[in-house]
């Protein structure tokens, strides 16, 4: 291996160190520097290729390859099958949805990879059964309102206790704060409330009623419904609704692979390099879903653009287009006149240094050969 180092420490300053690596770990090791550098001297000319000309609208080539598959997009919803709580949106839909950089998401949902042995089938149903959210309405077989006694008696499962793996007695306590002004009996597979002081009020009990269901009594917050499906080798969890802080936390869990849909949640636990790459592999999912084909840099810029600055920031008029520093370029989005009357206010000046601007005034773009200006000198 030796004598290939100085062969590929000649190539350091044409091509970056990653490309360097990846040959360097293909090449094969019984094979000579002659052709070593045949590999190179090929690589060199595929990567100067690559580059982008000086002067390249590259932002339009991006709007123009992303826009044109986009306005054939179906707009499906896709079903997983056997669930029919947990459904993704894809399609237009989606990718609206991450452009905008919307706060709340029609189906959050998240991917959850466990350490081995907790992805076997064995012990898959076991971790989704204890992750699921279970409200205590879940529990209850029936609900019998007495109205002489005024009493609220709740019949509980015992087979669903069994299986969450509840007591009667923790329930009564996460029952407590909600049920104040009531006094809680309970026996094996029953609770009874009635109230303190006896009033004539019976609408009080039916408030109860309602108040109790809602009651989260055990699992993750946030993950409504859960669904253990086989990814290869593994199995994983997918999950309605999402919460990746607690998830995350957990022992079981593959924090390395598991991912929520959700980028403001994302931005929040894993920073914005991570949400970053959430846009990137969302939008991509889905325009391979899709059956078509954009090139990834075009998403990269996308999601380049959305996150610079350190925030999560959607392509939207107070988003990105916010920020662009020409009036012009502004109130070509949305609402012109509203930019136009806070530009004269504050006598703003445009320097008319982009593209839209340039366009807006009959003027040369200042890309591609209109970027050089060129003097010349008259006869």
């Amino acid at each position: 291996m030796a004598d290939h180092t100085k062969v590929l420490n000649s190539y350091k300053k044409k091509l970056p160190p990653s490309i360097l690596e990846e040959i360097k770990d293909l090449f094969p090791s019984a094979g000579t520097d002659k052709k070593l550098t045949t590999v190179l001297d090929s690589t060199v000319q595929s990567y100067e290729d690559a580059k982008i000309n000086p002067g390249e609208c590259v932002g339009l080539v991006s709007a123009e390859s992303i826009g044109e598959p986009g306005t054939q997009m179906t707009l499906n919803t896709f079903h997983l099958a056997g669930v029919a709580e947990v459904q993704v949106t894809t399609g237009l839909p989606r990718i609206i949805e991450l452009f905008d950089a919307q706060k709340t998401i029609k189906t959050p949902m998240m991917e959850i990879y466990l350490k081995s042995p907790h992805n076997k089938l064995e012990n898959i149903g076991k971790f989704a059964a204890r992750i699921k959210e279970k409200v205590f309405g879940e529990l209850v077989q029936e609900f019998s309102l007495n109205i002489f006694e005024q009493t609220l008696t709740v019949n509980l499962s015992k087979e669903l206790l069994d299986n969450f793996g509840l007591a009667v007695k923790e329930l009564v306590k996460s029952l407590k704060t909600k049920a104040k002004g009531f006094n809680i009996e309970f026996e094996e597979n029953k609770i009874i409330f009635s109230q303190k002081g006896k009033t004539e009020e019976i609408k009080d009990l039916y408030n109860l009623k309602e108040k109790i269901k809602a009651v989260k009594v055990g699992g993750i917050k946030g993950l409504k419904q859960v669904l253990p499906v086989k990814r290869g080798e593994e199995y994983i969890v997918l999950t309605a609704g999402t919460n990746l802080k607690d998830v995350l936390a957990l022992d079981e869990v593959d924090t390395t692979k598991t991912v929520s849909n959700d980028l403001y949640e994302t931005f929040a636990v894993l920073g914005i390099e991570a949400t970053r790459q959430l846009i990137i592999d969302e939008v991509y999912k889905v325009i391979e879903s899709q059956g078509l084909n954009v090139n990834i840099r075009h998403i990269m810029l996308v999601a380049d653009i959305m996150c610079a600055n350190g925030q999560v920031k959607g392509i939207t008029r107070y988003g990105v287009v916010s920020e662009k520093a020409s009036v012009l370029a502004r109130a070509s989005f949305e609402t012109p006149i509203k930019h136009l009357i806070n530009a004269a206010l504050e006598g703003e000046i445009d320097n008319l240094s982009s593209v839209v601007e340039n366009v807006m005034i009959n003027q040369p773009v200042p890309l591609g050969t209109g970027l050089p200006g060129l003097v010349t000198k008259m006869k």
